[in-house]
């Protein structure tokens, strides 16, 4: 089903969530439209946020999230998937029914609905959704596409991808410079590097204590780099580099194993 109960406070409230342990597997349409290419963006505009979708906080899988207030200047790079005929028809958190082949997404925490950019780093194609579901709820995933979309991106054959998402604000959509006006320029793939971050610490003996143990544990490399955190450094501790998706997956798994349970995707 995608749908589960969520206590908030001493209300349960129903959220549609496009990840769930109690369904069966997705899949694409076996007789999808031929023009998927040619549907157009999202475009952008203001709308109020609805108050279906967008509690302050929820749980799911026994995890708390809590929801933005704002997508004002918000940036995210991760692990895109996408959704399709399983949940197609079925009503998003917000009320609506999910369309796979309109351009629109899921994302756990921005509000809803949120007008967001999406770069595939791999390749460089750029496209423009409108956030109206929770989830994904997966380990590792940052927002799941509808069918379209994931097809204008160039992920449904692998069924995931790297991308970067900007949140858009169509009060000011040149300051922002996602909504293309012209026609879309070549798309270049973004020199990227994947890792997974499993901690970070204000000392760099922790840092470094941390990658001694994993390093025994690992085949892949663990390495400790610092950023700079309210002028303060910052020392992460990173598995990686990684190349792929389903490598981030396995690894992901033998952390958990180790007792690291949610460790972060980082792409550098």
């Amino acid at each position: 089903m995608r749908t589960r109960y969520i206590s908030l406070a001493f209300i349960f409230l129903l959220i549609a969530g496009c990840s769930s342990v109690f369904v069966s597997q997705d899949s694409a349409p076996r007789n999808p439209p031929r023009d998927l290419a040619s549907v157009p963006n999202a475009v952008p505009k203001v709308e109020p946020v609805t108050k279906a979708g967008n509690p302050s906080t929820y749980v799911v899988r026994g995890k708390r999230y809590y929801t933005k207030k704002s997508s004002k200047g918000f940036i995210q790079r991760g692990v895109a998937s996408w959704y399709g005929t399983k949940f197609h028809g079925r009503k998003t958190s917000n009320g609506e029914r999910y369309d796979m082949y309109a351009m629109t997404a899921a994302h756990k925490t921005l509000p809803i609905p949120t007008y967001v950019e999406v770069t595939n780093l791999h390749n460089g194609k750029k496209i423009i959704v409108r956030v109206n579901d929770r989830g994904p709820f997966e380990s590792n995933r940052i927002i799941d596409l509808s069918y379209t979309a994931a097809h204008k991106l160039g992920i449904l054959g692998k069924g995931t991808g790297l991308v970067e998402i900007r949140a858009i604000d169509p009060r000011t959509p040149e300051s922002d410079k996602p909504v293309q006006v012209r026609a879309p320029e070549p798309a270049t793939p973004v020199a990227t590097s994947l890792y997974l971050q499993v901690g970070a610490f204000s000392e760099r003996t922790n840092a470094e204590e941390l990658r001694s143990w994993l390093q025994t544990s690992l085949e892949s490399g663990v390495k400790v780099d610092s950023v700079d955190q309210k002028k303060q450094p910052l020392y992460r501790v990173k598995v990686g580099p990684i190349e792929t998706v389903e490598e981030i997956d396995r690894l992901s798994g033998q952390l958990a194993s180790l007792g690291i349970k949610t460790p972060q995707v980082i792409i550098d």
